[in-house]
C-alpha cells in the first residue's frame, strides 16, 4: 500500500490526531460514504486512503463522541468502530446508534475481543471485521452494508446459485460448495454485476486488488475455469466469455425463447 498523503479532502491532519473527512457535499449518490472511529490515526489515514481508490469515501475520528456528532452530521451509508473506542466505547456507541437512526454499524475485532464483540452483536452491530483491516475484506463487506445486502438479506441467488456473505458459503442446487476465498471474490464481484460485462482490468482491480502488471495473464482464467467446474457450468452459460474483454455472469432466462 503506498504511502498516504497528510490530508483528506476537507481534512485535518492525520499526524496531529485530528478527524480525517472527505465531505459527503458534491460526492457523487452511488459513492459509499464510510464513517471510520478508530483511535489509530495513522492506520486510519491508510484506510480511509486505500478505500478512496477503491471509491468509498470516508470520514474519520479518533474517538466514540466525535464518532456520535459525525454520524449525525453526515448520516453515512456504514459505520465502522473499533473495538477498542474511547471516550464512548464501541457496545455504548452502537447502542446509541440503534436508537436514533437505523444504521449498519461494523465492529472491528482483534485480539482479546471475543466478549465484546458478543456484547457489540447483541446490541445491533451488524458484521464483525479483524483488525487490522485488510483492504480485500473490508472492501466487499463496506460495499454489501452500504448497498443493503448486510443486516438483511446477505444472500445473492443467480439461478440455482445461492452466496451467503455472512457464512462464506456457496450452494449449488442447495449443496454446499466449498470455494478458496479468491474464487468466492470473484463469484460474489461477477454476482454483484449480474448480466453486466466487466473487464479483466476490473476484475484483477475489484477481486485481486492489483493492476495488470502485477497479476499474470492467465490468471483470472484458471480461476474462472475452476470457479465454472464448481458451479457445475460445464456450458459456460453461467459465467460467459466476452472475447477481448472479459466475462459477463448471466441470470437464467424462464423463457429461452422469448424476445424481449
Amino acid at each position: 500500500m503506498t504511502q498516504p498523503q497528510a490530508t483528506l479532502d476537507g481534512g485535518e491532519d492525520a499526524r496531529g490526531g485530528e478527524s480525517l473527512t472527505r465531505a459527503r457535499q458534491g460526492a457523487p449518490a452511488s459513492v459509499p460514504m464510510l464513517l471510520v472511529a478508530d483511535p489509530d490515526t495513522a492506520g486510519l489515514q491508510l484506510l480511509a486512503d486505500a478505500l478512496g481508490r477503491e471509491g468509498v469515501g470516508v470520514t474519520g475520528v479518533s474517538d466514540g463522541a466525535q464518532a456520535l456528532l459525525q454520524a449525525g452530521a453526515l448520516r453515512p451509508d456504514v459505520v465502522l468502530v473499533s473495538a477498542s473506542l474511547p471516550l464512548i466505547g464501541a457496545v455504548d456507541f452502537i447502542k446509541a446508534i440503534r436508537a436514533s437512526r437505523p444504521m449498519p454499524v461494523l465492529l472491528g475485532v482483534g485480539e482479546g475481543h471475543a466478549e465484546l464483540a458478543v456484547q457489540a452483536l447483541a446490541a445491533g452491530a451488524t458484521a464483525c471485521v479483524a483488525m487490522p483491516y485488510r483492504l480485500h475484506e473490508l472492501l466487499p463487506l463496506v460495499q454489501a452494508t452500504a448497498s443493503g445486502e448486510a443486516g438483511g438479506n446477505r444472500v445473492l441467488t443467480v439461478g440455482n446459485v445461492e452466496l451467503d456473505l455472512n457464512a462464506y458459503q456457496v450452494r449449488v442446487d442447495g449443496d454446499v460448495v466449498h470455494l478458496p476465498l479468491r474464487e468466492f471474490e470473484l463469484l460474489h464481484y461477477l454476482m454483484r454485476n449480474l448480466d453486466r460485462t466487466v473487464t479483466r482490468e476490473q476484475i484483477m482491480r475489484h477481486v485481486w486488488h492489483a493492476s495488470g502488471d502485477n497479476v499474470a495473464t492467465n490468471t483470472i482464467a484458471v480461476h474462472v475455469k475452476r470457479l465454472r467446474a464448481r458451479l457445475g457450468d460445464t456450458d459456460d452459460s453461467v459465467i460467459q466469455t466476452v472475447r477481448g474483454v472479459g466475462y459477463r455472469l448471466a441470470a437464467p432466462r424462464t423463457h429461452p425463447y422469448e424476445e424481449h
